[in-house]
């Protein structure tokens, strides 16, 4: 049995999903069964610029997945499946998905590609369990500038000594001088 012909505007759309996939930093695939167009617009809203939330056909999404390089998404093509194609900051989009998914349980998250590879639904809700990167990077450098204080103190430490000891030795010397030298 031959291939059909495929149509130029489905090579069109799955060469956009292709492009898409290989161009996010991660992939989170929902289903929006029950979600009303306002709810998925504040949800569209809700996840930045950075990040598009796409409603795609299985059938050409799964394509585009596997063009992309993308194996172990077959199973999650299951039913309305939207694609959120994260450009920016991969916690802050699961997080926003997250806390959406609490507002309105009619999203559910299936799960998604990150860095590649095929993630589940609970790798996902672990992802946005995380800090914000920003948060994660002031905790880095409060942890190098303690650090750095602890290393300046021990390099000081020895100058310190050496400035009291030199103290010291000139109160004893000059409480063990007679009177006379003392008053010259």
């Amino acid at each position: 049995m031959a291939d059909k012909p495929v149509r130029a505007d489905k090579a069109t759309a799955v060469a956009e999903l292709t492009e898409r996939f290989r161009d996010a930093g991660a992939t989170v695939l929902t289903e929006y069964r029950g979600l009303t167009v306002a709810q998925l617009t504040q949800l569209r809203r809700s996840l930045g610029r950075e990040t598009s939330y796409t409603i795609a056909k299985n059938t050409l999404a799964k394509r585009a997945a596997t063009d992309a390089g993308i194996d172990g998404l077959d199973t999650l093509f299951s039913g309305p499946t939207a694609l959120t194609f994260v450009g920016g900051d991969v916690v802050e989009a699961a997080k926003g998905l997250r806390d959406f998914a609490k507002a309105n349980p009619q999203l559910v998250i299936k799960g998604g590609v990150f860095e590649g590879k095929a993630i589940s639904a609970s790798e996902v809700t672990r992802l946005a369990d995380l800090e914000s990167r920003e948060v994660l990077l002031a905790k880095l450098a409060g942890a190098m500038k303690g650090n750095l204080s602890k290393a300046a103190a021990l390099f000081q430490a020895p100058l310190a000594k050496t400035a009291r000891l030199a103290a010291a030795l000139q109160d004893k010397r000059a409480e063990g001088q007679p009177a006379e030298q003392a008053a010259e």
